[in-house]
């Protein structure tokens, strides 16, 4: 019994009060600092996600926390008997086994444990004389290891290995796949699945979500909600930082602020803080201004001599307060102008597509009008950069795919940046497609997609596949397309980046296709979501969490459906086709709505843009302004004013008219 309470011991819940702490660590590369004496200390069953611009140390304080890099001072502290599973973003793997094998690799201790009893049992058939001591040495140990194997789920390991990669996406004809075919995505998700089913007391995950569909995503999230150890993890993706964690350590300028909140309520507090830091920084620049003025005022002085060296120590002495890196929220992507496509921009019918043996798609029809927004998603490996590159034209198909008049496709590939110069710059390569004003926002838009100061100066050729990913994104957004077809656009970029980026296409007035995991991302771009399945596709009104919240409904009553007669089925059919039609009605009727009130308020902003210059022109009137009459001038002014109130009239009864529909749940 004393034996058992000890294994219970090892493998159960009385590891979880242990707890991982770090005191005053330090690191240092060359003579940056990247952490100055920072402390944490993480608890059994926290949930915390790590944030901070990129470079700040997320990845390294993950290194230090499952013990490969060592701090330059500081304590790190690590029960020994805690378990660690580790997933980083870049991994070194073998591939000699088949998927199934190489995951339940993760259970090498009970295999171990089996592989003994097989052992004991072949040892045990070989005795004769069963009254030995040997023999009932070995029965015992039989019995001990038995219950052992009982203990730590010996029975289930082969179900658990199939449910997860299943809940993972993997298909089950997959499974006996060597992991030697697989990409680098999916050999990330075996080796998260070995992290999970290995159970270990604390899961350091870094960027788990990267290469995973949404489905996937749902199921991890759904796992670590009642995970029993404690997680923490890196991500660029808020709707599962919202989802899985509880608290917020955000990493900035080598020091760390823990919040005890989730990602979104945390954002609140990160702004209050960066206010006051912003405030405290003023102040103190003012002093130092104030004390340098005096300083070099008064330096040769001699009756000022004691002062001036009193406010030179003072200047020394005082504790410099550094700011985050300048926020990029006020940065906007202005869309260069494009020829207006026609209203049909993408007509597909019966669209098939196979690879060998695999059929990716089969029968797919397809149509998309000027100025939908539309995302693709579905699990891994159902079509979804298939049907995109065949709309652009790189893969030959079945079936018959017609672009419409006018229509100028932007695509963005995961190869894309195989496209670039190489023997160009970072700054060269943006600054040949800029045009207009962009080009005096190059440098800040570079900088808001992570190339900062003497990045831009970097030839194509050395940068990473990241950096190039990046640079290819802006590249694609500053030229002139109707059409911009966008294939996991996120997957490279900070959180910043991808508000940058979200706010731009939210803007785009051309016609969008958009494939991605990231739900946050999704939401309030995209009014249609296109959901990928067997090899079909399906349309879905409405933005990605309405969708998702029918896609759960719809599971639920599928548990429930009972055998109808066809004339019912019929009935339904007709019912859901008018529906749609009134839909489709609806959502033009919006699109015409929200073009005109952006052209309004277009003119609207040029109206109010003359009537400044000529207010100001009226009260110190130039040569030209003194040679015009004053009656003439009051004309000017009031057809402006005019103007003005007819547009802002019009703005505010097609707003109404908006709000109607959208209020009436007509919204797109």
């Amino acid at each position: 019994m004393l034996y058992l309470w000890a294994v219970m011991f090892l493998t159960g819940e009385l590891l979880l009060c242990k707890m991982i702490s770090l005191d005053q660590v330090g690191v240092h590369f060359g003579g940056f600092e990247l952490f100055k004496e920072i402390s944490i200390l993480i608890n059994p069953r926290d949930r915390i996600g790590l944030v901070g611009n990129n470079g700040a140390g997320k990845t390294t304080l993950l290194n230090i926390l499952n013990g490969s890099l060592k701090p330059d001072h500081g304590t790190v502290t690590i029960p020994k008997e805690i378990t660690i599973g580790y997933l980083p973003q870049q991994m070194k793997t073998i591939d000699t086994k088949s998927i199934y094998d190489e995951t339940l690799s993760a259970f090498s201790e009970i295999l171990d444990i089996e592989s003994k009893i097989r052992q004991i049992n072949s040892a045990l058939s070989e005795l004769q004389d069963y009254d030995s001591k040997k023999y009932a040495g070995l029965v015992l140990e039989l019995s001990e290891k038995n219950e052992l194997l009982k203990i730590k789920g010996g029975a289930t390991i082969q179900e658990n290995v199939e449910k997860t990669l299943l809940g993972l996406g993997f298909k089950k004809h997959q499974l006996h796949r060597p992991t030697a075919e697989l990409s680098g995505g999916w050999r990330m998700r075996i080796e998260l699945a070995k992290i999970l089913l290995a159970k270990p007391e604390l899961i350091l995950l870094d960027e788990p979500t990267n290469h995973l569909d949404i489905e996937s995503i749902q199921w991890i999230e759904n796992f670590l909600a009642v995970y029993p150890g404690a997680v923490v993890l890196v991500s660029h993706d808020r709707a599962f930082l919202d989802s899985v964690t509880t608290r917020t350590i955000e990493i900035s300028l080598g020091r760390i602020y823990d919040y005890k909140v989730p990602y979104s309520k945390f954002a609140i507090l990160q702004r209050e803080r960066r206010e006051q830091q912003l405030a405290a920084f003023r102040n103190q620049q003012k002093v130092i201004e104030d004390n340098e003025r005096f300083i070099e005022r008064f330096r040769y002085k001699n009756t000022k001599a004691i002062q001036v060296q009193s406010r030179i120590k003072q200047l020394k002495k005082l504790d410099r307060i550094e700011i985050d890196e300048e926020d990029t929220s006020s940065i906007r992507i202005n869309f260069p102008p494009a020829h207006r496509s026609g209203t049909i921009v993408i007509e597909c019918e019966g669209i098939s597509k196979s690879f060998g043996q695999n059929r990716v798609l089969e029968n797919v029809d397809l149509i998309i009008e000027r100025g939908e927004k539309v995302a693709f998603v579905g699990k891994n490996g159902e079509g979804k950069t298939t049907l995109s590159r065949i709309l652009v034209g790189e893969l030959d198909y079945q079936g018959t795919c017609k672009v419409g008049q006018h229509v100028m496709i932007g695509y963005f590939a995961q190869n894309q940046d195989e496209l670039l110069n190489e023997d160009l710059t970072v700054l060269q390569t943006i600054d040949q497609v800029a045009v207009g004003d962009i080009r005096t926002k190059i440098r800040s838009i570079l900088g808001a997609f992570l190339f900062q100061d003497d990045d831009v100066e970097k030839k194509v050729k050395v940068l990473s596949g990241g950096e190039r990913s990046r640079l290819s994104l802006i590249k694609l957004l500053l030229a002139p397309y109707n059409l911009l077809i966008l294939d996991e656009p996120t997957n490279h970029l900070d959180m910043r980046s991808k508000d940058i980026l979200k706010r731009a296409l939210s803007e785009f007035d051309g016609t969008l296709i958009l494939v991605s995991h990231d739900r946050e991302f999704l939401d309030g771009i995209t009014d249609k979501v296109y959901e990928f399945n067997n090899r079909r596709i399906k349309e879905n009104i409405g933005g990605i969490y309405e969708f998702l919240e029918r896609k759960k409904l719809r599971s639920l009553r599928d548990l429930e459906r009972r055998p109808e007669r066809k004339s019912a089925e019929s009935r339904t059919n007709s019912v859901q086709k008018k529906e749609y039609l009134t839909r489709k009605e609806s959502e033009r009727t919006i699109r015409k709505l929200k073009s005109e009130i952006r052209r309004l308020e277009m003119e609207i902003t040029e109206l109010e843009r003359k009537l400044e210059e000529l207010d100001q022109q009226m009260v110190t009137p130039d040569e030209e302004m003194k040679s015009h009459d004053d009656y003439s001038v009051y004309l000017s002014y009031k057809k402006l004013q005019d103007g003005l109130q007819d547009s802002l009239e019009r703005w505010e009864k097609l707003q109404l008219k908006l709000e109607s529909l959208i209020g009436s749940g007509d919204s797109s």
